[in-house]
């Protein structure tokens, strides 16, 4: 009895036996009376349903005991240019980086690694995109956030794949999943839809030097892409400045009075010198325009007593243009008049009617006549003399 010893193993159990740390055997489910007599035994237990068999020397033992743990486990080792795909009863569950190894248990789970090279094809299949990208089955594995670089491209975009640095390809509208292990994978994405900018408060002296306070704004839209990503570091930074040093150029060439009569003249300067620039890059410029242009406030009211001014002699213009008129009416009534004695005395009946309107109440001496004859005297004229 004293030298025996016995070991249960449950069925979801597996032990390996030690005598003086060497390897003798696998125990299976049930009851084992081991000898001990002249033996040193260690016993460990590992529960198969966790699947991985993890111990402190797995290489060695794994290499060591092939022969003797072949029945109980499954051996899956990769190269550094090899990645595996764990699943797990037919279902995805995991990543295995390339260069690892893994052992797994029979008997709780079949377990299968499907293993990809990686040397050149870095490109995640498509019937693998959807698992691995978006998690649906391997939920927030580490392993999987460290191992794919996953990127959706929406409608009116496209994707740039940069691999170490390199403009590869151009990528279109929808899901892509790249291997991220012995490389640099960069997605970047560019709207191709118009877009807008503004260049405010730019402060711009005038050619005859007066200050002004301008804003700016331009629509535009990327073409090619691939142009874009290659020349051009920061396009929406690049855009503004070449909006800006042409704003600047187009005023700085102006009176302050050509600016004020004409904005379409200083759009059609700033998109004629930026739509050529801008092509060279891939972007087409749609549309600019100065939105506004502010005067510096002593310079509102000089402005304001210039075209309070013009204004006034504008008026007084007109005012003489039309007692000019009146002038010359009444003197072409007057000619006509003057030869016409029966028109004057029709005109002087229509003036006495004027003024009798306006009178209350009349007193009459000497007759009609006094009335007719008195009342509105004329002088003769000279030629009636």
């Amino acid at each position: 009895m004293f030298f025996f010893k016995t070991v249960d193993i449950a069925d979801n159990e597996r032990a390996l036996l030690f005598d003086r740390d060497r390897l003798q055997k696998v125990l299976g489910p049930g009851r084992h009376r081991l000898s001990t007599f002249g033996r040193k035994l260690k016993v460990e237990k590992f529960d198969i349903t966790s699947v991985r068999f993890e111990h402190p020397k797995l290489k060695f033992l794994v290499r060591q005991y092939q022969a003797l743990l072949a029945d109980y486990i499954d051996v899956f080792e990769l190269n550094d240019s090899e990645v595996g795909v764990i699943y797990r009863d037919q279902k995805i569950s995991d990543i295995l980086p390339p260069g690892n190894l893994l052992v797994t248990w029979k008997g709780s789970e079949v377990v299968r690694v499907d293993i990809v090279d990686i040397t050149k094809n870095y490109e995640i299949k498509d019937e693998l995109v959807a698992l691995l990208g978006r998690g649906v089955k391997i939920g927030t594995s580490r392993q999987v956030v460290n191992a794919i670089n996953y990127t959706e491209v929406p409608d009116e975009h496209v994707g740039l794949l940069q691999v170490n640095g390199k403009l590869e390809r151009v990528l279109q509208t929808g899901a892509y999943a790249f291997w991220k292990y012995n490389r640099s994978i960069v997605v970047k994405l560019l709207d191709l839809r118009v877009q807008t900018t503004d260049v405010s408060g730019q402060e711009i002296l005038t050619k005859d030097r007066v200050s002004l306070r301008i804003n700016l704004s331009a629509s535009y839209n990327i073409i090619d892409p691939e142009t874009v990503a290659l020349k051009l570091k920061d396009y929406a930074n690049f855009l503004y400045l070449e909006l800006q040093l042409r704003l600047r150029e187009a005023v700085g060439t102006k009176l302050l009075d050509e600016l004020l009569e004409d904005k379409d003249a200083l759009n059609s300067v700033i998109a004629d010198g930026v739509s050529e620039k801008l092509a060279e890059f891939g972007i087409k410029l749609r549309s600019v325009g100065v939105k506004d242009i502010i005067l510096p406030g002593d310079m509102k009211v000089i402005l304001n007593q210039v075209v309070e001014a013009q204004k006034e002699a504008e008026a007084n213009v007109i005012k003489r243009r039309e007692e000019t008129q009146a002038m010359r009416s009444l003197h072409n009534t007057a000619k006509v008049m003057e030869n016409n004695p029966v028109l004057l005395r029709l005109k002087e009946l229509e003036a006495l009617e004027r003024i009798t309107a306006k009178i209350d109440k009349i007193s009459v001496y000497g007759g009609l006549d006094s009335v007719l004859n008195d009342m509105v005297k004329l002088a003769p004229s000279k030629s009636a003399q």
